[in-house]
């Protein structure tokens, strides 16, 4: 257990660790408040490697809390396209305009008052505070949570939020006055590229191998210990790529709840035949030349997996009488129109790309 631990022995061996072998990050080459921000929160739920394009082409068009604060949402969702998560983008705007409401439109260089901002929790502010402006506060994610239960072999639920207060109230205890940031990233990043979350820990390269107890007892398969979620609800699609040469179809999500306010291609629930779809294009008072069935597809959210059918349908012309429908020039589409990487899957067949391909693309022009 963690109170009968010595954790101020963690200190000295892990920073040395980082020191030789920390990864060289875009958002380590000049860790301003700003950019701290920025890649915390893309960060949550993302893997480094598929951030780094997203960090570097949203510095490069939003360089600032003042930019961002008024940065058009489409726009904006459009930066975020294949991040997934959009809310984090959504709330990084709010938070931009509380900044220039309240604090000059600058990110607080307090503990506290980081945490009043939108989309700021107790691990982001204290992200944002210990390596931008080195205040010692800790910062516990999942990577450290899991390298602290193994260290200390405490065998509760990570998951549980008194549990996670808990190593941040001794973590407090032991962070190095001067060197905050360091301490908080090198526990981070030894979860990431050391104790990892899948298969087995590369203890030899641990700066901890002698002191830690999962180690010493061969115990780190069990843990983290983390209580069973609830199994995914799944939904099955027909996903519909309507075009009539350079023009496709696309329709705007609902403003609330899963991918809100994101362009998406037609789209119905359950599987649908070739003479279903055919009735169902006809329903929307276009004529369908040929049908091309696609390729099956999965997309997996937190909650809710999507197993999607597709079908490609050639019409003579788009003339939609539906306000919901949007005929788009595909290079509109590309530029302008925010489509989730749900739909990755079929973006190909309009010669779209989403995700990280797409902003190498970009990156390129």
């Amino acid at each position: 257990m963690i109170e009968e631990f010595e954790l101020n022995k963690i200190i000295s061996p892990l920073l040395e660790w980082f020191y030789k072998n920390k990864r060289v990050l875009p958002w380590r080459e000049n860790p301003s408040p700003y950019r701290v921000w920025i890649s915390e929160i893309m960060l949550q739920q993302t893997r480094v490697e598929a951030v780094k394009p997203y960090f570097e082409r949203f510095m490069a068009q939003v360089p600032g809390i003042k930019e961002l604060s008024k940065i058009p949402e489409e726009k904006l969702l459009k930066l975020w396209e294949g991040l997934g998560y959009y809310n984090r983008a959504r709330n990084l705007k709010e938070a931009a305009i509380q900044m220039m409401d309240h604090y000059d439109g600058n990110l607080p260089d307090d503990y506290n008052e980081l945490l009043k901002l939108k989309g700021i929790g107790h691990y982001t502010a204290g992200a944002i505070a210990s390596i931008a402006y080195q205040i010692p506060v800790p910062a516990v994610d999942g990577n450290v949570l899991r390298v602290i239960s193994r260290l200390t072999e405490d065998d509760r639920d990570i998951l549980k939020q008194s549990v996670k207060e808990n190593y941040e109230k001794h973590l407090l205890e032991i962070i190095p006055l001067q060197k905050a940031g360091d301490f908080n990233q090198a526990l981070m990043e030894l979860g990431a590229t050391v104790c990892v979350p899948n298969g087995e820990p590369l203890c030899n390269q641990c700066p901890w191998e002698n002191l830690c107890l999962a180690k010493k007892h061969g115990t780190w398969q069990k843990l983290p210990v983390k209580a069973k979620a609830k199994p995914r609800r799944i939904e099955e699609k027909t996903i519909l790529i309507i075009r009539d040469g350079e023009r496709i179809v696309l329709e705007k999500r609902s403003a609330k709840g899963l991918l809100a306010g994101l362009y998406e291609f037609p789209n119905e629930e359950g599987f649908l035949t070739e003479n279903e779809v055919i009735e169902m294009v006809k329903k929307k008072h276009l004529v369908p030349i040929y049908v091309k069935k696609l390729e099956e597809a999965k997309h997996i959210f937190s909650h809710v997996e999507w197993h999607m059918k597709g079908y490609m349908v050639k019409v003579s012309q788009l003339e939609l009488n539906e306000s919901k429908s949007l005929f788009v020039e595909i290079e509109d589409a590309k530029k302008n129109y925010p489509i989730p990487s749900a739909f990755a899957k079929y973006t190909k067949y309009m010669n779209l790309i989403v995700g990280k391909e797409g902003i190498e693309e970009s990156l390129k022009e």
